[in-house]
């Protein structure tokens, strides 16, 4: 199920789902230690001895934000329960806490105690056994620990002037355990059983019980979930909430949020609808969430990909956080893009290319990318767009920021280092790119979309090298880029067909195989500067694209490729070449972007980016993909490159309608 609402601060990420579930809570790493194993952790109301979970279908639900914040606005109504609930979670922009504050409104005429119910499904370290969890009375909390992960959870209550600090009563025990669901079951009598601690597979249950709640009136509850890596560290986190106040958190992070989504003192967002401009925003917002305080960009952090693959989505692709990276540039936010490139310079190879993904705390990531060919013979597991792209990116944000102190730092390190590799790694029967992965990691030789990244990439470097006064090294990186580029028209470009194509393989006997199959990754022709938008091949290339893969139902969007199988649909390829992707949408869109000789030209963009708003989910969360039918979102959601394409997409629209206008 897609994650509607994610709330973080670069240590701590929580996410609900659409349902307004808590799934997922990372800690300390964003995207690498998942606690809660991805499952539900419940929330629960229970009034007049009837009880419904706040995933019960019978609640009307608005899942939001608060306008240009990472605070949520969710309002739930329940009319058999004849209660209303707004409900306001945020994860502190400093501190590891995980907040969530409730407005409860009796709708009905009497008076009724109304009980709340907090439940965690605990996998303490993505792992479900060896769990404590136990009641600390001196703190009236509890609190679930593993290892060098401690969670306190606690809670108050606000009626009548009056505050109720401390949890009104608990369940700890055991799930997944000898036919034991957990102590969610104990919660819907309305009456937990107070064991005083559970180890082994553990789960646990708090409740904010709220008396005497008059007719039409509403009461005010807060509970609170705190991250320390010791008993000490969270019963200190938890007395700064209960001092200084749970509203007092709430507030400075809703204004921290604010600030920093509208830190360009005077926007110019063109002719952008107040829609499209409030989407750009939360974008920023959504992909900030999904950065580690490490520097790794994520590529999405969604629990629920597990259950497809058996592994996740929550790691720092290069080619992922270096596109992130530099639509984060172009915003102006410059502070986490450098810390993306210093983590890239700790783990490039000491050859100079950077591996398929790695884990935010920098060490590698799984891979099914081998290091021999079919044959038995060496080869890289690599994408090399990967590494060409962080070098391209890099040079973006110098030109936005021009400080020549970072990336003087860095440029021995990771940007010599890498060129040279681009350099050396290519194949001596074309002076292409050596063959290596696509950048979809689905198949490997020599593709347009890695060769203009390459070409980027030796072109940025030749740039810093000239920046540096480094002569030498300048020529021979614009030299090698020039010949690349001569090579990709000499190779890639097939007259017959019109158009380029998407590989090429050399085979033993020198001869080249050509894969003619249409692919939105032909994009990177004008994207990464190969060739400009309205080069005639180009023009032919995008064209082909266009109709070959715009997805031809009521949804529409474009595909990756034809005959795309991953989360396939449907077998009919003459109405769905694959699934439609944001990211897709959005190089077609800036395809017309690029191409615009005037502003009714540009203005043909507009539907592209509407397609996009009307695709996310009501949170404002894009997917990685959608539904050919029904336009429900596919794969991980949210995932972070596609809210950076659509921020990349507005920035090139509001700079070409400035140049036009």
């Amino acid at each position: 199920m897609p994650r509607d609402i994610p709330v973080g601060n670069g240590r701590l990420l929580v996410n609900f789902d659409r349902a307004y579930n808590v799934r997922d809570i990372y800690w300390p790493h964003i995207g690498q230690e998942l606690h809660t194993g991805g499952d539900i952790s419940y929330t629960g109301v229970w009034v007049d001895g009837s009880f419904a979970w706040l995933n019960d279908p019978q609640w009307r639900r608005q899942i939001q934000y608060r306008e240009e914040t990472l605070v949520t606005h969710v309002l739930l109504e329940h009319p058999r329960l004849q209660l209303r609930l707004l409900c306001e979670d945020l994860v502190d922009f400093h501190h590891p806490v995980f907040l969530r504050h409730m407005i409860i409104t009796n709708l009905a005429t009497r008076e009724r105690e109304v009980r709340l119910f907090f439940h965690y499904d605990w996998y303490l370290w993505n792992d479900r056994n060896a769990n404590t969890v136990f009641y600390a009375p001196e703190q009236q909390a509890l609190i679930a620990y593993k290892l060098r992960a401690y969670f306190l959870m606690n809670g108050l209550v606000r009626l009548d002037g009056t505050t109720t600090v401390g949890v009104s009563s608990w369940a700890t025990g055991i799930k997944q355990f000898q036919g034991a669901e957990g102590t969610w079951r104990d919660a819907e009598d309305g009456v937990l059983g107070r064991n005083p601690i559970a180890q082994g597979s553990v789960d646990s249950t708090l409740a904010l019980h709220v008396p005497n709640v008059a007719g039409g009136a509403a009461v005010e509850c807060y509970h609170w979930l705190v991250a320390g890596r010791d008993w000490s560290a969270v019963v200190e986190l938890d007395r700064l909430v209960r001092e200084r106040g749970p509203e007092v958190l709430l507030q400075r992070t809703a204004n921290y949020w604010k600030r920093w989504v509208n830190r360009e003192v005077e926007p110019d967002f063109a002719d952008l609808s107040p829609e499209l401009v409030a989407l750009y925003k939360r974008s920023l917002l959504i992909v900030q969430s999904q950065i580690d305080h490490g520097g790794a960009i994520l590529a999405a952090n969604d629990g629920d990909v597990q259950e497809f693959s058996n592994d996740s989505y929550s790691y720092m692709w290069p080619r992922d956080g270096a596109l992130v990276a530099n639509a984060l540039s172009h915003a102006g936010y410059g502070e986490p893009t450098r810390s993306f490139f210093h983590f890239c310079n700790d783990v490039l190879t000491e050859g100079g290319y950077l591996l398929q993904k790695y884990n935010p705390d920098h060490s590698w990531g799984s891979s099914w990318e081998a290091w021999i060919d079919g044959e038995g013979q060496p080869q890289l597991p690599i994408q090399e767009d990967e590494t060409a792209l962080v070098i391209y990116s890099l040079w973006q944000h110098y030109q936005r920021f021009h400080d020549i102190e970072f990336v003087a730092a860095l440029f021995r390190s990771l940007i010599v280092r890498a060129a040279d590799f681009m350099v050396s790694y290519r194949d001596p029967r074309t002076g292409l790119p050596q063959a290596s992965y696509d950048l979809w990691e689905e198949r490997r030789g020599i593709f347009t979309f890695t060769t203009a990244t390459v070409y980027a990439g030796l072109k940025a470097a030749a740039q810093f090298a000239h920046l540096f006064g480094e002569t030498v090294l300048a020529e021979r990186y614009g030299r090698e880029a020039e010949v690349m580029r001569s090579a990709a028209l000499q190779y890639l470009w097939d007259e017959e067909r019109g158009h380029f194509l998407r590989r090429i393989q050399v085979k033993a006997d020198g001869s080249l195989e050509k894969d003619t199959a249409l692919d939105s990754s032909l994009c990177g022709l004008f994207l990464f500067g190969l060739l400009p938008a309205d080069d005639p091949r180009v023009e032919r290339t995008i064209q082909a694209v266009e109709r070959a893969l715009w997805v031809k139902t009521e949804i529409g969007g474009m595909a990756r490729y034809e005959n795309d199988r991953y989360h396939q649909v449907t077998e009919d390829l003459s109405i769905a070449p694959g699934n439609p992707w944001c990211i897709c949408t959005l190089w077609l869109a800036r395809y017309r972007i690029a191409r615009a000789r005037s502003l009714d030209e540009l203005h043909r963009a507009l539907p592209l980016l509407e397609w996009v708003k009307k695709r996310t989910l009501s949170s404002g969360v894009l997917a990685e993909q959608m539904h050919p039918f029904t336009g429900e979102p596919l794969s991980v959601s949210p995932l972070t490159w596609s809210h950076a394409e659509y921020i990349m997409t507005v920035r090139s629209y509001c700079e070409a309608y400035r140049k036009l206008a």
